[in-house]
Order: C-alpha cells, then sequence, then structure tokens
C-alpha cells in the first residue's frame, strides 16, 4: 500500500470515527495504553499516558490519544449550552513512575534508517505533530490544554508538553532534548514551540547542547508555567482550576489571543519534519547503533521502575 493511500484511508476512518463518537461514554472504554477521567466538578478531563513498555511514542499510543481527541471535539459541539462548563480544561499527564514520556520510537526510527524508509520515517513524524498542532490548538473546542509533567519528558515527550497552553511541573522533574547524541534534532515541534517561549537563540541552544534541565531551571526561564512539590501536581491544577474559575472566560481569551499573536502553523511544523526525515536517512551506522544503546538503556529503567512497584 502506497503511503498516499495509507494516510488517505486514516483520514476516512478518523473522519468516520468523529461521526460516530458524539454522545460515546469515553471514559467507560478499554484502553490499554492510557487511562482518562472526567472531573466535572472541576471541569477537567485527564488523560494520563500508561504503557506498559518502554513509555515512548509508538503508533498505538497515538491512536488512543487520537480517540480522546475526536471526542472533545465531537462532544463539545453535541453539549448542550448548561453542559458545556463541564469541559473547560484538558490535562495530559503519565501513570508511568517517574516518566512522563521518553520521546520518539527509537528502534522503530533504527529499523526505517537501517532499510533507508524515508516515506515511514515522514510519515510517523507528520502523524506526531499533527497531534501536536491539536494539542497546541485545543482540539477545535473552546478549552484550555494543560501538560502535567511528573518525571522525565525527554525528546518528544519535551516536545509534547511544550505544545500545551500551560506546563505544569513537579520539582523533581527533567526535561530536555538529548537527540543531538546520535546525531539528530528533535522535530516534531521543539524549534517551533521553543523559540515561541523563549526566542531563537535559546531554542537552538537547547537543541544543539542536548542539556536535560530541572524543572526549577525551566520554570525560571519561563518554560514552566506552574512549578509545584512532588506528589501535588493533580491538587494543583484542580485547586488553579477552582481559584481562576469566575475568570475563566477571559484566561481562555488570553490563550487563544497568544495562538493569534505567535501563531504555530500546521505547515510550518509539517516541512519541519521533512528535514527531520532527510537528516534522519544521512545518520552513520554508528549514530544508528547510539540510538539503539538509548533504547536499551530505557528498556532496563523501566523494567526496574516496573519491578521495584
Amino acid at each position: 500500500m502506497s503511503l498516499h493511500t495509507r494516510v488517505t484511508n486514516e483520514l476516512d476512518m478518523r473522519a468516520e470515527r468523529k461521526n460516530t463518537l458524539a454522545g460515546s461514554p469515553i471514559t467507560e472504554r478499554n484502553f490499554e495504553e492510557i487511562i482518562v477521567r472526567h472531573d466535572r466538578q472541576d471541569a477537567i478531563f485527564w488523560c494520563y499516558m500508561n504503557q506498559k513498555g518502554r513509555p515512548s511514542y509508538t503508533y498505538s499510543l497515538g491512536a488512543e490519544i487520537q480517540q480522546v481527541h475526536d471526542w472533545i471535539s465531537a462532544n463539545y459541539k453535541n453539549m448542550s449550552n448548561e453542559n458545556k462548563d463541564d469541559l473547560r480544561y484538558f490535562v495530559c499527564g503519565s501513570k508511568t513512575p517517574g516518566v512522563y514520556n521518553l520521546g520518539g520510537d527509537l528502534l522503530h526510527f533504527a529499523h526505517c534508517i537501517r532499510e533507508n524508509d524515508y516515506e515511514a520515517m515522514r510519515h510517523y513524524a507528520e502523524t506526531c505533530v499533527r497531534m501536536q498542532y491539536a494539542n497546541s490548538t485545543g482540539f477545535d473546542a473552546p478549552i484550555v490544554t494543560m501538560a502535567l509533567v511528573q518525571g522525565d519528558a525527554l525528546g518528544g515527550g519535551f516536545e509534547h508538553a511544550l505544545a500545551f497552553d500551560i506546563l505544569v511541573a513537579e520539582r523533581s522533574a527533567r526535561m530536555g532534548l538529548p537527540e543531538i547524541i546520535f546525531n539528530l534534532f528533535p522535530g516534531m515541534g521543539a524549534y517551533s514551540f521553543l523559540s515561541r517561549r523563549v526566542g531563537r537563540q535559546m531554542a537552538e541552544r537547547f537543541i544543539l547542547e542536548g542539556k536535560i534541565y530541572g524543572a526549577q531551571e525551566l520554570y525560571d526561564m519561563g518554560i514552566v508555567d506552574i512549578l509545584v512539590e512532588d506528589g501535588e501536581g493533580e491538587e494543583a491544577i484542580a485547586e488553579y482550576t477552582r481559584r481562576n474559575s469566575g475568570r475563566f472566560a477571559a484566561e481562555r481569551a488570553v490563550y487563544r489571543s497568544r495562538r493569534v499573536t505567535s501563531p504555530v502553523d500546521l505547515q510550518e511544523l509539517l516541512k519541519i519534519t521533512h528535514i527531520w526525515a532527510e537528516t534522519a536517512m544521512t545518520l552513520t551506522d554508528a549514530d544508528v547503533r547510539k540510538m539503539e544503546r538509548l533504547a536499551s538503556a530505557q528498556e532496563r529503567r523501566m523494567n526496574r521502575t516496573l519491578n521495584a512497584v
């Protein structure tokens, strides 16, 4: 099947899924890689990544998160006026101890590079940035989006957190873009979202140095919006929404205005993914082996973590 046919089929299936989602109780679905909860009292929809293996961005994780995006978009359009306040905030977090997300599917990348499969790399990246764009625009619903980082958000995991309106981090969280260690760059939103938060020079430093930063450092830079103590992230978000309930319309308008004054365009994101995929095809065997070793180290880390729980 050609890439064009595959993408067309996916778009057709997504459109069909949207048409059947309205009114569907998504909190009762049996997901494999996410956990969802709709807290109507505080008007928060919680979506937690909950992968059993290495917590990276896989197609299976993305497919389940896409169902949530589609549900919010479809159901908000069908809510009666008196029920619209049931959903004001969307929060994405993780149930993996010590990890928000470790980024791209490195073993998939390594396989594609060894097979010289540029189209597969490009397709993966395009799929990711379409989801990133949805995160940054609130899924066509008048809501505020938030990332809750309670552990490591590295590479694509950091990119993911940067796409939301508000980035909340617990004090022990670490974030960064380590792709430079295997001669690649983060191509799924990092440059676009970081440059709008801290400027071109700082964004390029993040990417080219590959440093991992603590939450306090990122808060001081203005990248983390809300810094809380470990274990207090969820309650801090709930308290934030209660404290600001009377000014929600203004808050939402501020973030909408941010999208107007500093828009992140989908075509911009897609063009960068093409540069990323092209660059990936130039990696040497030594670079790919580094990528594979990092994936193995992540796997060992998660095995230790899960065994300790």
